[in-house]
């Protein structure tokens, strides 16, 4: 992911850590892939409209689902970033594991940057950005508020819910989190969390009230194990970290500044399959950018062919398919290909 090093803000670690987190979510960086039909992955609106307004991208794991996957943990250690591997630590002290007590994981990245661009040839992408999430699961908040005093760890408030940091509760990158109710805990930075309490309370505006970013959820909600829906900013970014080869060809900058989405969708099974949907501005955009991400990958299967033949087969496999103002790229792969990636250390990002 090139362009991830730029982005500098304090918000930046944990959101990249809570995409290195969502292992499946991988699968991203590399290509996208077409479901087969899954019940897992339906969150419930009463969650999602916890999340503020003004949430860029929005994606849910099935963690209880991902955990049957035979590569499941050699992906998760290859991917997770150190600093939330000592978040999970922490919230083990706590009386907390992340590994054992969350079964789902819904997240939103708040952009709180985002860079001007070039005017008419590209549009800006977010350069650094907050998160704020929701973990479902079986949790036992007196054992953890009762560690937090034994500890003398800083606790906050946020009108009746009690804020717990880790880290001095100070610091621009300290995460917190808080628990609703006693199945269901919020993470994130502390500004972004907050907000999450008040959109709870009534006194601010949830992604529900977003006209056009709900609708897109909604479609996305209960399409697999993993799911996501990017607003136009972070679709623009995830062009650049995930088909950089695209950038290559000239015309492709302005295709890319008028994207208007992309949602993706991940199912596994015996394989796994999935899918990207990059929403375009016309039908004759959609036509020209499935061609640019065409000759993309053929460029990058070349590039793969010597030092990582399993991503290279893999690239091969990919579907690229025109349809409306939506590009839908597609592609399944075995357990035994998911795992020779794996191998590869394909997914062991620098992040």
């Amino acid at each position: 992911m090139s362009g991830e090093k730029n982005r500098t803000t304090a918000g930046v670690p944990l959101g990249k850590a809570m995409r290195g987190r969502l292992t499946i979510f991988a699968l991203a960086a590399v290509t996208l892939i077409s479901p087969r039909p899954a019940s897992a992955g339906r969150l419930g609106t009463d969650i999602i409209a916890l999340f503020p307004r003004e949430v860029g991208e929005f994606a849910y794991a099935d963690l209880k689902k991902a955990r049957t996957l035979p590569w499941f943990p050699q992906l998760q250690e290859q991917m997770l970033p150190d600093r939330f591997k000592q978040f999970e630590k922490f919230l083990a002290s706590a009386g907390m594991d992340p590994n054992t007590q969350v079964e789902e994981l819904a997240w939103g990245l708040v952009a709180e940057t985002v860079s001007k661009g070039d005017g008419a040839s590209a549009a800006g992408v977010p350069t650094g950005e907050q998160v704020v999430g929701v973990a479902l699961g079986n949790y036992n908040p007196d054992s953890t508020e009762a560690y937090f005093k034994r500890q003398k760890l800083p606790t906050f408030k946020a009108r009746n819910f009690t804020l717990y940091a880790f880290g001095g509760g100070s610091g621009a990158t300290d995460l917190f989190f808080l628990f609703i109710d006693s199945s269901t805990v919020a993470f994130g930075h502390r500004s972004v969390l907050e907000k999450m309490v008040e959109v709870r309370s009534g006194a601010e505006e949830g992604l529900m009230r977003n006209d056009k970013f709900f609708p897109l959820i909604n479609e996305a909600n209960g399409s697999g194990v993993v799911w996501a829906v990017l607003n136009p900013a972070y679709t623009r970014l995830a062009m650049q970290q995930l088909a950089p080869e695209v950038g290559q060809f000239p015309e492709a900058a302005k295709l890319v500044a008028r994207m208007q989405n992309m949602l993706i969708n991940v199912s596994a099974g015996s394989g796994i399959d999935g899918k990207f949907q990059a929403v375009c501005a016309s039908t004759e955009d959609d036509n020209t950018m499935a061609q640019l991400i065409q000759a993309g990958f053929l460029y990058k299967r070349y590039q793969a062919s010597k030092d990582n033949p399993d991503l290279a087969e893999m690239l091969d496999q990919a579907r690229v398919v025109p349809s409306g103002d939506r590009v839908i790229l597609s592609m399944a792969l075995s357990n035994d290909q998911m795992t020779a990636l794996i191998k590869h250390n394909t997914f062991a990002f620098k992040m």
